[in-house]
């Protein structure tokens, strides 16, 4: 019997500690992140023909490169189209981690997590090993997040494996410049977990800032693509808080903004820039298998 699979991965918002999740960095004290997987989806179908002849096409809402780890997502579809529904999601996780590192992209897993959980999760990593909080904040708390947490594209690609590369010896190296960043952001992504679980907002904007300051540590080029009209809005105190969304160097920006009554005026202005706003909900079943007799 011919039959229809289809496979939806969310792709996540790093809403800090990202950097601190990859191997060269947890291998010496533990990577903090927490971030939240978002409808903004990887699909795949794989139809099975009457003759067991197969056929996979993919479709993302996203492009790879845009810092939301699409890539990531992707991995992890494929590997619950090919593998089925067996799998658990840590295992389905860290098998498209394997899959994308023996691609030659050297990056952390917190975006496999991501994708195969759904939902906000803080997640530790200690050399190889993840551990994760899944976070369940009130309604009316996600809705806050949901409405001042801006996206928008700046269509300003980027792989995040060429941005690492140079921070990475440097970190190898023992820069106490790039340490010292790398510890900002890691201290972010404990200070944005205490935020959530507490629902403290000004937590919340705390912790981003921190974030953004350890990425500046890293690199104030990693920021430069937003640097200009973020600062002006942040002195403005219409926006609170940003960070780059992945590695940085362009990509999606996220911005806190202070008052939902500037949502409107933010994203003219940028859509003026021709940065592209993306609207986003919470995804909380992270990826999901469907399998459909034809």
């Amino acid at each position: 019997m011919a039959r229809r699979i289809e496979v939806r991965a969310p792709s996540r918002i790093d809403l800090a500690g990202g950097w601190t999740d990859v191997p060269t960095y947890c291998s010496k004290k533990s990577g903090e992140v927490v971030n939240i997987a978002i409808n903004q989806y990887v699909r795949s179908e794989m139809l099975i023909d009457d003759d067991r002849k197969l056929s996979v096409s993919y479709s993302t809402d996203m492009p790879t490169g845009s810092g939301l780890g699409t890539s990531g997502a992707m991995n992890v579809g494929f590997i619950t189209t090919i593998m089925g529904a067996s799998q658990d999601s840590i295992n389905t996780a860290e098998i498209a981690y394997q899959f994308e590192a023996l691609l030659g992209n050297k990056g952390g897993r917190q975006d496999q997590w991501a994708s195969a959980l759904g939902g906000i999760n803080h997640l530790t990593f200690t050399n190889e090993s993840v551990s994760y909080e899944t976070i369940t904040p009130s309604k009316e708390f996600c809705e806050w997040l949901e409405d001042h947490l801006l996206l928008f594209n700046s269509h300003i690609t980027h792989v995040s494996g060429d941005l690492h590369k140079s921070v990475w010896q440097r970190f190898e190296s023992g820069d106490k410049e790039i340490t010292s960043g790398l510890d900002m952001i890691r201290d972010a992504g404990l200070l944005m977990a205490k935020g959530i679980k507490t629902e403290s907002k000004d937590d919340v904007i705390d912790a981003m800032n921190l974030n953004s300051a350890g990425v500046d540590t890293l690199g104030r080029e990693l920021h430069q693509p937003f640097r200009e009209e973020l600062t002006r809005l942040t002195e403005q105190n219409k926006v609170s808080a940003w960070k780059a969304m992945g590695a940085g160097g362009g990509g999606v920006v996220g911005l806190i903004i202070s008052s939902a009554d500037y949502t409107n005026e933010v994203i003219e202005q940028f859509t003026n820039k021709e940065w592209t706003n993306i609207p986003w909900k919470i995804d909380f079943d992270g990826v999901t298998r469907q399998e459909v007799n034809l």
